[in-house]
């Protein structure tokens, strides 16, 4: 075992996770605000990160900011924004190597204090924030927002997702939505970082090599109480598809894009989860997948092609990139493909491959010190208590009957085509 981890309830909906490893020469602090998804704050949400790191009371400026986490050794700030099923998550993160090995006692007592100063004590003006900033921050974020359309790829799989759950929360754009900027001002975004703070869930990972004092200080200087934390209800999984949904938008490009949206209904605790993930890799998980072989390799039909499990939602999606005229082919294929995967039309080895790279991808999280705060955030999500380990051994126990079951249930809801222009 590589780490150890330890949970401690800090108040009413606070927690602090931590996650003792020696394997790294840095740790990580990462904070995480988990919000519901919904389209009257997802704008402003994301807004308000990009402002926060503007300045605190103590130091006004960006540059400020930066300077100081170069003062120490480096380290190393960053925030984020994205859905997680149906909650938007804020996460807050800096990375700095361990005091210790630099013979710093202060170091990571220092880190830490600025993090929780830049989340907690914002540059302030007049009781909001700076009118300038977030003037400027929200022409940015107009900006973040229009150009997702430049990357093809992710833009049709959130076009499919749009579509496809269009009357549920899961449709929503995580950065959200440039007609939500001009209402944003310096007062309504304050109320609403007020907001975060006193009605999130949230959830503190420390990932690194700690003493018995230092994890006091953690668990001191975190301690907040949140009178009503926010209550997120379970995402409602579709398992029965009503009416299939086809989809195309024509825009100026090269090359057509293919998105399926697949209901599955194998929700992420059930049995049968660990079969649906095996079954989505050998169908369209690598190079040795069903599709690769057939749509890629053998009719020459896609530059891509593959598929994945959107965990949470317990949606599958494919997604293809291919010349206009060869949609009808691939999608006949596709579902050809899929037709064998539910007759059991594949062998033993093609279910050791796919066991073996899944399984390849979670030793990795070992190796990355972010990578270990999410999985153990992940599984706190999903209410999972099992160790990387146990899910290791999970998959390994999975059978060809059980993945023949799964796969039966992948049932086609929405198809999407990005099209050139006619």
């Amino acid at each position: 075992m590589e780490f150890s981890n330890e949970r401690v309830k800090l108040g009413n909906g606070i927690y602090l996770n931590l996650i003792k490893t020696s394997k790294f020469k840095s740790n990580l602090l990462s904070y995480y605000f988990v919000r519901p998804l919904n389209k009257d704050e997802v704008t402003k949400n994301a807004l308000i990160p990009l402002v926060l790191k503007r300045g605190t009371k103590d130091l006004n400026t960006s540059i400020e900011i930066e300077k100081k986490f170069e003062d120490m050794y480096g380290a190393n700030y960053s925030s984020t924004i994205n859905k997680r099923g149906e909650r938007h998550v804020l996460r807050f993160s800096a990375e700095w190597a361990n005091g210790k090995y630099l013979n710093d006692k202060e170091l990571n007592y220092g880190v830490v204090e600025l993090l929780r100063q830049i989340i907690y004590n914002p540059y302030i003006e007049n009781n909001a924030f700076s009118k300038e900033y977030v003037e400027q921050e929200k022409e940015n974020h107009r900006i973040r927002i229009e150009s997702k359309i430049n990357d093809k790829r992710s833009y049709a799989v959130n076009r499919c997702i749009e579509e496809m759950c269009k009357y549920e929360d899961f449709s929503l754009y995580s950065l959200g939505y440039v007609e939500d900027i001009d209402s944003i001002n310096e007062i309504n975004l304050y109320q609403q970082y007020k907001n975060i703070l006193n009605t999130s869930q949230i959830e503190i990972f420390f990932v690194g090599d700690y003493d018995e004092g230092f994890k006091r200080f953690l668990i001191d200087n975190n301690r907040v109480e949140i009178e009503n934390p926010v209550d997120i209800p379970r995402e409602k999984i579709i398992t029965r598809v009503e009416q299939k949904n086809m989809i195309e938008d024509c825009l100026d490009v090269n090359q057509g894009k293919i998105v399926i949206g697949y209901r599955t209904g194998v929700a992420f605790e059930d049995d049968l989860y660990n079969a649906l993930l095996i079954a989505s890799d050998i169908l369209g998980g690598g190079p040795n997948s069903k599709l690769f072989r057939n749509v890629r390799e053998k009719e020459s039909l896609a530059y891509y092609i593959s598929s994945s499990i959107i965990k949470y939602k317990s949606i599958m999606l494919i997604d293809a990139g291919i010349e206009f005229e060869n949609y009808q082919k691939t999608i006949n294929i596709i579902n050809a493909q899929l037709d064998e995967l539910k007759l059991g039309e594949f062998s033993e080895d093609d279910i050791e491959i796919s066991k073996k790279s899944i399984i390849t991808s979670l030793k990795s999280i070992r190796d990355s010190i972010f990578h270990i705060s999410e999985f153990f955030f992940s599984q706190i999500l999903a209410k999972d208590s099992r160790s990387l380990e146990q899910v290791m051994d999970d998959f390994e126990s999975v059978n060809k009957e059980q993945i023949i079951e799964a796969a039966q249930k992948i049932n086609i809801d929405t198809i999407y085509f990005m099209n050139g222009k006619k």
